[in-house]
């Protein structure tokens, strides 16, 4: 099967679980505080630990499940998990300063920029 649809099949799937969590959360815990992105943000980061592990300990790389499952399905749960699983690599190589700037620029960038399109969407509206 071709990547891109390994890809994209995972990705469909991930997005409607992802939805999924969302109504939920909010039908059972309010939405007064975003319960579902914060549950889906770790349980995401959890799913790419034991599917990193797992692959890791097998010795091999599994580039379709790699594709489905991890850029596929998680990425279409959450971003998140990527972006956890890079800050780790970067933390078990010891590499502790490029771990801090990439997990607090990444946060503090992604909403200055959040910011930057709703002042624009709302100046172009």
């Amino acid at each position: 099967m071709p990547n891109l649809i390994l890809v994209m099949l995972g990705g469909a799937i991930g997005a409607a679980f992802r939805y999924q969590v969302g109504r939920v959360a909010a039908e059972r815990l309010g939405d007064s505080f975003p319960w579902g992105t914060f549950g889906v943000n770790l349980l995401g980061s959890l799913l790419m630990g034991l599917l990193a592990g797992a692959i890791a300990q097998g010795g091999r790389t599994s580039e379709p499940l790699l594709l489905f499952a991890g850029i596929g399905v998680l990425g279409g749960f959450t971003t998140f998990s990527a972006f956890s699983l890079e800050t780790a690599r970067m933390i078990e190589r010891g590499e502790f300063a490029s771990a801090a700037a990439y997990s607090v620029s990444s946060v503090v960038a992604g909403i200055t920029m959040l910011f930057v399109g709703l002042w624009a969407g709302r100046a172009a509206a």
